[in-house]
């Protein structure tokens, strides 16, 4: 990942509406929800709702696909390890005292059962 990618990736997070989603495909696994289905858990109107993940996808940060008449909406787990990954590299120059478990976090490839 490089500064413009994680510009990108850290703009698309920058809004309540799309940061609750995300992180809610993040819980959803690598199988997703519909977009239907993510405006009406988050009370959010469906339109406003594709205007938000339209802005995930561009960012690299979700993924969709088509199932039939609905759009299914996934987390891209790979960006979200390159994007924390970045932002953790350069920790305190690696200092564990100061960068405590970031360290780790950093290192391991993912620590849910989704990834």
């Amino acid at each position: 990942m490089n500064d413009e990618q994680a510009v990108a990736s850290l703009s698309a997070l920058a809004h309540v509406d799309r940061l609750a989603a995300f992180r809610m495909l993040v819980k959803a696994g690598p199988d997703g929800l519909p977009s239907g289905e993510l405006a009406e858990r988050l009370e959010i109107p469906p339109t406003r709702m594709s205007f938000h993940l339209s802005t995930l996808e561009r960012s690299g940060l979700v993924a969709s696909r088509r199932d039939g008449r609905r759009i299914i909406y996934a987390a891209s787990y790979d960006d979200m390890r390159g994007l924390l990954g970045f932002i953790t590299e350069d920790c305190c120059g690696g200092n564990v005292a100061i960068c405590g478990d970031l360290m780790t976090l950093a290192n391991t490839s993912c620590v849910s059962e989704t990834c």
